[in-house]
């Protein structure tokens, strides 16, 4: 059965810069899901949402827009923009798990109202010709609140569900509940995609043994901490290429590049950086030092001294025949 990979859209992350980035040096990913459009009651598209989903930003990837909304004014506001861009699909997004989205109703918070996810989608059906996906967890206080949606969902023609097997009060902490997903696979009437907790070639492959049904695999935090993982599961192997660090070291400087043109002042720029590499530090020899060594960095010169250092440290490590 052929696979498909998608990558997981992460607020302040997945941006385009991040998405080019990656998909020039290292690919593996078929679809990149934007971080969501949200307008929080005005009807105005913010110039940096709009700069990540113009198609002239995006010529090599395929994308597909997301939408964070409790309201059907503004999913059909949101729809017609991105139609007017040239998109046929709009994915929903009720699986972010944060506070700030939560006490507003929206995310996982709004998992537990189907009669207003049902309202929702009724009028996005309506009045539009879009096709409506949806990312979704469990649930936001436990793992039956999804299960109580799907009646309503069944009335939809939604091209898929991309489900985060844990509920929203996790946030990312405590495992992914699989036998919960198994009971989504068991009762929803749509295709399924699964994401959470593949961060590695290993986890990856025991995902695909107990969902033999899956085909679509969902890459969230572990495609920024190893940006390599897409590509190593296509071509089914644990091994790194001989030059991943000369190829890491490529990537981050045109990521870094791309962000150098968009903030201002060295400490915008590390702080950005080093938010990256809170999670590329994850698969080297010794994380904990790295970051603490990028945080110290507080001019650009030092900076690049730094990623420098930690990057010949790693080849020498690599090299030394001492495994990870």
């Amino acid at each position: 059965m052929s696979i498909t990979l998608l990558s997981s859209p992460l607020q302040g992350f997945t941006d385009y810069r991040f998405r080019n980035a990656f998909h020039k040096y290292f690919g593996g990913i078929d679809t990149f899901f934007a971080p969501y459009i949200r307008l929080n009651g005005k009807m105005v598209i913010k110039t940096n949402y709009d700069k990540d989903i113009q198609l002239k930003n995006n010529n090599t990837l395929n994308v597909i827009p997301q939408i964070m909304t409790n309201d059907a004014d503004e999913f059909i506001f949101v729809t017609k923009f991105v139609q007017s861009l040239g998109y046929k699909e709009l994915n929903w997004n009720l699986g972010c798990p944060y506070p700030m989205v939560i006490n507003k109703c929206m995310g996982s918070g709004l998992i537990n109202d189907p009669d207003r996810i049902d309202r929702i989608l009724d009028r996005v059906h309506s009045e539009t010709d879009i096709t409506v996906s949806m990312k979704m967890r469990m649930g936001y206080e436990h793992s039956g609140e999804i299960i109580d949606t799907f009646p309503i969902l069944g009335k939809y023609p939604l091209k898929n569900i991309a489900i985060h097997a844990r509920i929203g009060k996790q946030l990312y902490k405590g495992g992914v509940d699989l036998d919960a997903f198994q009971r989504c696979v068991d009762h929803s009437p749509h295709k399924l995609y699964y994401n959470g907790d593949i961060t590695t070639v290993a986890s990856y492959r025991e995902m695909v043994k107990r969902f033999p049904s899956i085909d679509h695999w969902m890459i969230g935090r572990g495609l920024i901490a190893d940006p390599f993982l897409p590509s190593m599961i296509k071509n089914n192997t644990d091994e790194y290429p001989e030059d991943r660090f000369e190829i890491f070291s490529k990537f981050h400087d045109t990521l870094f590049s791309a962000y150098e043109q968009k903030l201002t002042g060295d400490k915008m720029i590390i702080m950005k950086m080093l938010s990256f590499w809170q999670y590329f530090a994850t698969p080297f020899s010794n994380p904990t030092k790295i970051v603490k060594k990028i945080r110290k960095a507080k001019t650009i010169e030092v900076y690049d001294d730094a990623v420098a250092e930690i990057l010949d440290n790693e080849r020498r490590f690599h090299y030394s025949d001492i495994s990870y």
